[in-house]
């Protein structure tokens, strides 16, 4: 049951959101200091890069990926 809904969570999130690949620590930060439009968004970010944008106040949640979303 829990799984089916962080499965459902994510697949809403990704349908009403922007792929910026590697590029989300970069465009999460423009969002947040108002340099972009806000808007919702999804992709990679290393470990580091996530430590660094919850030092800069950026709020954000990592949404998991599945085995599945990967076929």
């Amino acid at each position: 049951q829990a799984l089916a809904q962080l499965k459902a969570m994510a697949a809403k999130e990704r349908e009403t959101a922007d792929y910026v690949g590697d590029k989300f620590a970069e465009e999460a930060r423009k969002i947040h200091f108002g340099e972009t439009d806000a808007r919702g968004i999804y992709g990679e970010a290393t470990l580091e890069e996530a430590k660094g944008l919850a030092e800069d106040g950026v709020d954000f949640m990592p949404i998991p990926v599945f085995p599945d979303d990967r076929n």
